[in-house]
Parts: C-alpha cells; sequence; structure tokens
C-alpha cells in the first residue's frame, strides 16, 4: 500500500495539491473570544475573516486530538506526518500520543516531523516528502533527508495587520501600534528552531521585497531545481509580485503560490505573506 502524507491544517496547499500528493488533512481549532471554529474543508473562509476582524476578544487555536490524528495515521499502513513547530502549537505533542494510539493496531507505522516552521513552510517539506516517496527510498533515507531539509529551510512572514498577534499575547501592543502607525513592516521568521524571530523592521512595501530576495541570496542556498512557496491571506497581487521577482533573479524550478488557510490566516491576518525556500 502507498505511503501516506498526513498534516496538520496549518500546512496550506490548493485543493488541486491536495488531491495530487494524496493529503490527509487534521483540523487544528480557531477560537476567537468564545466562539470556536473547526479548520477544516467546511469553514467559510470569508466569513471566518469577518468575524476575526470584528473580534476584540482574546484570539487562539487548539491543536488537533491524538485521536483525530491516530485516525488519520490508521488509513495507511506506513505514513509520514509534518506537523507545525512544536515550539508554537501542540500539534507535534498530539501527534506523538496519536501515532502511539494507531501504533497499536498491527501493522501500522507512522513518523512524525516536526517541520519547525508553519504555513508555506510545512507545506515545502510536504513538497520534498512527496517527491522523495516516489523514488522508493528505504524509510531511514527519507527520514535522515527530510530531517536535513528542515534544518536547511528558511521560512520568512510580512504582516500588513498585527491585531491578532497583540491579541493572543506574540506581539506587544505598544510595539504593534507603533508599527501600524509609522507604516512600519515587521519581517519575521523562524530562528531555524521554530521560534519566531525578528529580522528587519521596514517602510514600504519596495523595501520588504527586496529584503526578502536578498534572504534568498543571503542564504547561499543553490535554488537550481528547487521549489518556493508563498503563502498570502487575501494578497495575491503581493504574492504574484514577489513570484516574479524569485523568478526573474534566481533559478527556483518551480514556485507555488498558495492560499492561507484558517490557522494561519488567524495569525498571518488580512493581507499577511509568508515565503519558505
Amino acid at each position: 500500500m502507498k505511503c501516506g502524507i498526513v498534516v496538520d491544517s496549518c500546512c496550506d496547499m490548493t485543493t488541486d495539491m491536495r488531491e495530487t500528493m494524496d493529503i490527509t488533512s487534521v483540523p487544528l481549532t480557531m477560537r476567537l473570544g468564545k466562539k470556536e471554529y473547526s479548520d477544516d474543508e467546511a469553514l467559510d473562509h470569508q466569513s471566518f475573516m469577518a468575524d476575526m476582524k470584528a473580534c476584540t476578544d482574546k484570539v487562539s487555536s487548539a491543536s488537533p486530538s491524538p485521536y483525530l490524528y491516530a485516525c488519520a495515521m490508521e488509513k495507511k499502513i506506513s505514513s509520514f506526518v509534518i506537523t507545525l513547530s512544536s515550539q508554537l502549537s501542540g500539534s507535534y505533542s498530539s501527534a506523538l500520543i496519536g501515532k502511539a494510539m494507531a501504533e497499536e493496531k498491527q501493522g501500522v507505522s507512522t513518523h512524525i516531523f516536526d517541520s519547525k516552521s508553519a504555513s508555506a513552510g510545512q507545506t515545502l517539506v510536504a513538497l520534498k516528502l512527496h517527491e522523495i516517496l516516489s523514488q522508493l527510498r528505504p524509510k531511514e533515507e527519507i527520514i535522515r533527508t527530510i530531517n536535513r531539509f528542515i534544518d536547511n529551510m528558511k521560512t520568512y512572514f510580512v504582516l500588513e495587520r498585527y491585531d491578532n498577534l497583540q491579541k493572543n499575547g506574540r506581539l506587544n501592543r505598544i510595539a504593534g501600534s507603533i508599527a501600524s502607525i509609522l507604516n512600519i513592516k515587521l519581517l519575521m521568521g523562524s530562528d531555524g528552531n521554530g521560534n519566531i524571530t525578528l529580522y528587519a523592521k521596514l517602510r514600504g512595501i519596495t523595501k520588504v521585497l527586496d529584503r526578502l530576495l536578498s534572504l534568498i541570496e543571503e542564504s547561499g542556498k543553490d535554488t537550481t531545481g528547487e521549489d518556493v512557496v508563498i503563502a498570502h491571506c487575501n494578497n495575491p497581487s503581493l504574492a504574484q509580485r514577489l513570484a516574479d521577482a524569485i523568478k526573474e533573479r534566481f533559478h527556483f524550478a518551480r514556485i507555488h503560490i498558495v492560499p492561507t488557510g484558517g490557522l494561519s490566516s488567524l495569525y498571518a491576518d488580512d493581507q499577511g505573506i509568508i515565503m519558505a525556500f
């Protein structure tokens, strides 16, 4: 039986990508005040975004239950799971418990990857994993290759709004308000260990794009034949502008533009953009 790929719903993909790669997505839960939303196919994204903007209470999220993970793992005899950073969510820990539950059934085997990232970063890992699985490599080699890929991956994001990071305590309210008033863009990303760190304070989207391009160059990574993923929250024009600039300057084989799902939209907020390579 073909090996399966399981992700949590922070892994942003188009419907075509999910079907082509035979991805099983396990939903996280978003909370706006006392109201809960499941980040699954039934989520009305427009309505959720409207509710999110109107919410004045704390916003938060909850990881999938171990039971949901176990059910997803049991669909295939062998599977690999990609979760969002264990430093940002309990999704990885929940998946570990789900793995123990699933493997109580004879013959079921799974491995869990902590992406040390989120959104576009998880998508990039899933793309790499799908590619390697098609090569029918031994499981141990697959695990080593993906872990090395995760360690070398870069993820950055820029927000237009800071409301939700302020509401859930991930960004100082005064700092976020000053950034918004002065039109300062905070360029943030993974520190390599799955934590969020600030890379630059920039004024104007042109400087943001220039800095994102320079970060690709400064990484020293050989982009030839590789993938880059750009996730956006209601901002396809900026995503395409970034993609065009990347195409002109580097040698990525594929540039994937994907919309953010519910969980990623909760934190990227309206107009936010995430890039992983």
